[in-house]
């Protein structure tokens, strides 16, 4: 099962009301907007892949699925965007299921002792790409950790590491530059994998939208004044899961694979302007680097070592040129090398695996509205565009997302101008009032209340399914399953009153033994560059960019 859905609502609340509330406090409060100011920018990127072996891996929530080996390994990638004498925001998008507070509390920490108030949690961002098919153990809950049967601090480490040494990459290559923004419309990478519930929604808000997924990607174009582009982070909804919840390597799923055909796409084409086109014949590759290329380095001396003749006692006439040769290679040696992320949005239902759900018994379709075969969920699985071949589904989902960074990236025309500014603030989950239409008229005030999973959370996802006999959309829920609960613990009738109509199995949010299980107070981050609004949660389902 997939362990990370219970969330959505949870974001969907934030991104519909503290999305506009915090935005809104942030205009009013604005100290104006500058013409055409020029940004100092600095991308980094730093490896966070962790332990490859005998370490559960995060996301489906599947015991039996152990790391043995790495498919490719994992990444960090961060932006800093700071006015020259003012504010500076900092991005750091994660190849990892998701980030940790507790990582980025490690973190802060870090910097605060490297860089005094500069970076807080106040300006640093950190978000993960929702790859289930990372390490797992180190959050802080005991819902995310129990099928890893704990902390596990190799995966802890890595990640804590990774992140303030590519934050300290980014911080060092801050140089003048600019900001621009693309936006644009991405089919075929992603389908709702719970269609029957899109279709409870109203009519009404369904026909505000053409598709039952959101389908733009937008993009951030990094350019250094002296170098050029430098880089590029995007955001689109796609979930991590071309790789199944059998695979046991670790690997970045569709998003990781997206950002290095980028960044290999800009080293094979980079001529100043790395607006080169992309070549149909083949597909970038990621090759070893574990063996230096030498080869290339040694021709390069070869070449250079040529052009220097004896001067027969007389000056070398071509000494001067020698020399702006040399210092040219050694200006190049200096340039910032190319960083590409490709981020989580509002992902929630959206799967990459666009052929759809089929029983793994017969080879039809699984049943519309529970998703399940013969009245069993575990048989019923999506199917990625590479089907049988998982690896080649998540190299074609990151393929389509990687052409379309790069039209997005080449078009990019929209210079961010003015103020950098952030806002940060924790909110209670658990006690929020929320108005809402009444279908006779009006409206009602309604309070959310404690997490809780129910028994439809159990029997997974297309994606990953779960096991016993749950069924998604299961509004009754069964007697020996909530004996099970009550063992852990029996919810209180205010709470089975608010969760209504759906069925308690894990009361998570007020689970407290051996520590919580769940959080109830999360921190709600907005980013600001101009006229782009970022609004980032820790678990990677992040709201698109807004453009003011």
């Amino acid at each position: 099962m997939e362990l990370f859905s219970f969330l959505r609502g949870r974001v969907q609340i934030c991104a519909s009301i503290w999305f506009w509330i915090v935005l809104l406090f942030m205009l009013q409060n604005s100290r104006g907007t500058a013409s055409a100011s020029t940004y100092l920018i600095g991308l980094g990127s730093y490896d966070i892949t962790g332990p490859a072996a005998d370490v559960n891996m995060m996301g489906y929530a599947n015991s039996e699925q152990i790391a043995s080996g790495v498919h490719f390994r994992l990444r960090a990638r961060t932006f800093i965007v700071a006015e020259p004498q003012g504010n500076r925001v900092v991005f750091v998008n994660l190849d990892a299921c998701m980030a940790s507070q507790l990582v980025k509390m490690k973190v802060i920490e870090r910097l605060k002792a490297r860089y005094g108030n500069l970076y807080t949690e106040n300006n640093v961002a950190i978000s993960g790409i929702h790859t289930h098919a990372g390490p797992g153990g180190y959050l802080q809950y005991v819902v995310y950790i129990v099928t890893s049967l704990g902390f596990v601090r190799q995966s802890f480490d890595a990640l804590v590491d990774g992140i303030e040494q590519c934050i300290i990459q980014a911080h060092e290559n801050l140089r003048p530059g600019s900001v621009f923004v693309n936006k644009g419309q991405l089919l075929n990478t992603g389908v709702n994998r719970s269609p029957s519930a899109y279709l409870n929604n109203p009519a009404s808000e369904r026909n505000k939208y053409k598709y039952n997924v959101d389908t733009e990607m937008a993009l951030l174009k990094f350019v250094d004044n002296e170098w050029g582009p430098v880089g590029s982070f995007n955001w689109f909804a796609t979930h991590g899961t071309s790789m199944s919840r059998t695979n046991s390597l670790i690997s970045g799923d569709n998003k990781g694979a997206a950002a290095r055909f980028m960044e290999d796409w800009f080293e094979e084409n980079n001529s100043g302007s790395g607006a080169s086109p992309i070549k149909k014949e083949k597909i970038p590759r990621r090759v070893s680097n574990i063996i230096p290329s030498m080869r290339k380095k040694y021709d390069k001396l070869i070449d250079l070592a040529a052009t220097f003749q004896s001067s027969g006692g007389r000056h070398a006439t071509r000494l001067l040129s020698v020399v702006r040769r040399v210092r040219s290679d050694s200006r190049q040696a200096d340039k910032p090398r190319f960083v590409s992320a490709f981020c989580q949005t509002n992902c929630g239902d959206v799967s990459p695996n666009v052929l759809g759900a089929f029983c793994t018994d017969t080879g039809l379709p699984c049943d519309f509205n529970q998703s399940t075969c013969n009245g069993k969920n575990e048989l019923c699985y999506g199917r990625g565009p590479g089907y049988p071949d998982e690896f080649e589904s998540t190299r074609i989902i990151g393929d389509r997302q990687f052409r379309k960074a790069v039209d997005l990236f080449n078009g990019a025309s929209e210079q961010l101008n003015g103020k950098v500014d952030y806002r940060h603030t924790f909110k209670d989950f658990s006690k929020l009032e929320v108005t809402l239409p009444k279908q006779g008229g009006g409206n009602e005030v309604i309070k959310t209340c404690p997490a809780a999973m129910g028994f439809g959370f159990a029997a997974g996802t297309t994606d990953g399914p779960g096991a016993f006999d749950f069924r998604q959309g299961d509004n009754k829920g069964n007697a020996f399953w909530r004996l099970v609960r009550n063992v852990l613990k029996t919810p209180s009738k205010e709470q089975i009153d608010c969760q209504k109509p759906k069925p308690i199995l894990l009361d998570t949010g007020e689970m407290k033994e051996p520590y919580d299980w769940a959080p109830s107070i999360l921190p709600i981050q907005i980013l600001r560059i101009g006229q782009l609004v970022i609004l980032s949660v820790p678990g990677g389902n992040n709201s698109p960019p807004c453009i003011l």
